[in-house]
């Protein structure tokens, strides 16, 4: 199950949650009135708005939700939430949007009856934002180690949230020499909403990858508890991508990490890409 929507190419991360899906208001916002600050938008919405503001509590529900340190508690709304708030945004993109949620509410059910249709969505996502097919199978493969890794912390009593993010920035820290926020300054990524791994080159990606296997590997071997115990593991696991960089990086001559993030890729060679894909 994909947690990322594309409106008008634009990404929305969501939340499965109480059977319905979650969506970060913030994200919507973005969407609708083109705001640099989502925050401030929404702040002047709610006094612009008394009854909306007065019932705030009702509609906004704060849910982890994934972002480049890991997951963060973020305030989320459902459909029926989205709809009060759209309300009271001037926009032309109000419409289409009331049915888009619809559409995706629509997909969800789908998804439940044939898991293999999420995995089919999120691959078609990445495809019309003009990610080519080696990329996405590697992207697909990075979600798939980082659920395995997430699912080994949980088991192991590390909590969702402040922790999961304080064991991703060892990880990174160990593998690239930089903490995911760091990364995210390097590339020049500014908006919440973007995500690190959608805007890394192939090499970063399986580094990341590697970081996260190798951090998986040692917690079960040597059987981590814990937040610090864990921490050390996932340093351990960083090591051996970083070691792994390095080598690399003295045999090729050329650095993995990049500030090149997928916004800066120009449109023409997006539609190129696309193009010699289909063309395939």
């Amino acid at each position: 199950m994909s947690n990322i929507a594309l409106f008008e190419e634009k990404q929305v991360r969501r939340v499965w949650h109480e059977e319905k899906w979650y969506f970060v208001i913030a994200d919507v916002v973005e969407i609708l009135t083109d705001t640099t600050n989502a925050t401030d938008y929404i702040k002047k919405l709610r006094r612009r708005d008394a009854s909306l503001s007065e019932g705030w509590g009702q509609i906004v529900t704060p849910l982890l939700v994934d972002t480049a340190g890991g997951k963060q508690k973020l305030n989320c709304a459902n459909t029926e939430g989205l709809l009060r708030i759209i309300q009271s945004i001037p926009s032309p993109k109000a419409e289409p949007f009331k049915r888009w949620l619809a559409q995706v509410g629509f997909e969800r059910l789908q998804e439940i009856e044939n898991p293999e249709l999420a995995m089919s969505r999120m691959r078609a996502i990445y495809k019309a934002k003009g990610y080519s097919d080696a990329w996405i199978e590697r992207r697909a493969r990075g979600i798939a180690v980082r659920d395995e890794l997430t699912g080994e912390w949980k088991e192991r009593g590390v909590k969702e949230g402040r922790e999961y993010a304080i064991l991703t920035a060892e990880i990174s820290r160990a593998t690239f020499g930089m903490t995911p926020s760091e990364y995210r300054q390097y590339k020049a990524l500014a908006k919440p909403s973007d995500n690190l791994r959608d805007h890394m080159t192939d090499l970063e990606l399986i580094f990341t990858m590697l970081g996260e296997a190798s951090t998986t590997e040692i917690a079960r071997n040597t059987d981590a508890q814990g937040l610090n115990e864990n921490q050390r593991a996932a340093r351990k696991g960083g090591t051996v991508a970083g070691d792994a960089r390095k080598a690399l990086e003295a045999e090729s001559g050329r650095p993995v990490s990049t500030p090149d993030n997928f916004t800066a890729i120009p449109e023409a060679t997006r539609r190129a890409l696309a193009h010699e894909e289909d063309a395939e």
